[in-house]
């Protein structure tokens, strides 16, 4: 319980602090390259939503998304007991704790952000400003900074342009215009990502690449 417990507060500790420090110090879409690595950059975004930056039925579905998510969280905080209690595998201890850690690191942001901080948008954020947050309690926003386009080229001629019309029976997609390499750009890796997803994605990779240690057969 204890190594668990220090883990999430060490995870947390990260996440905020680093959210904090971006959130304070840079505008909206400002973007640094660390060391001059091409490939490793901080760039400031702010998830609205759910993952990739979607939108979910405005403001009534952002508070339902964030209910839902301390809902959640409760289920992984007891499940995390659950395994101490039964003495399971260290190794999906250390897994949950990670997912319980990343999962209440950004929770703290959909929270409390919006209450804490005022709007980005072409200024630096300010810590409980007189004028009040950008969002009510529960409608903040998750800070999003690290970003590894590792492969950002030209994609070479003999690549075609793939374009598509999405059938209208599909649902949130259908009736929609898709192409593909029309703007004969590639970048991969480029979704961009905090500490608590990074703690989330390894937490779940280790269920999956232990699984036998973190399940075994009874």
């Amino acid at each position: 319980m204890k190594k668990a417990a220090i883990l999430i507060v060490i995870i947390l500790l990260i996440d905020q602090i680093s959210k904090i420090y971006i959130k304070t110090h840079f505008v909206l879409s400002e973007e640094i390259k660390v060391m001059g690595l091409d490939w490793f950059r901080i760039h400031f975004l702010e998830n609205n939503g759910m993952a990739w930056g979607k939108e979910f039925g405005g403001k009534s579905g952002k508070l339902f998304l964030t209910l839902f998510r301390l809902v959640a969280i409760g289920g992984i905080g007891y499940w995390l007991w659950s395994s101490i209690q039964n003495k399971a595998h260290k190794v999906l201890i250390t897994a949950v704790s990670l997912i319980f850690a990343g999962a209440l690191g950004n929770i703290i942001d959909s929270v409390f952000y919006g209450i804490f901080f005022n709007d980005s948008y072409r200024q630096l954020a300010t810590f409980l400003p007189d004028e009040g947050g950008y969002a009510p309690l529960f409608h903040g926003k998750v800070v999003d900074m690290l970003y590894f386009p590792m492969i950002d080229t030209a994609l070479p001629d003999w690549i075609p342009n793939l374009s598509f019309d999405m059938p209208n029976w599909i649902p949130f997609l259908g009736g929609k215009h898709y192409a593909i390499f029309e703007n004969r750009h590639f970048t991969f890796f480029d979704p961009v990502f905090n500490v608590a997803d990074t703690a989330i994605s390894t937490g779940v990779g280790l269920l999956i690449v232990f699984n036998k240690k973190a399940f075994p057969k009874k």
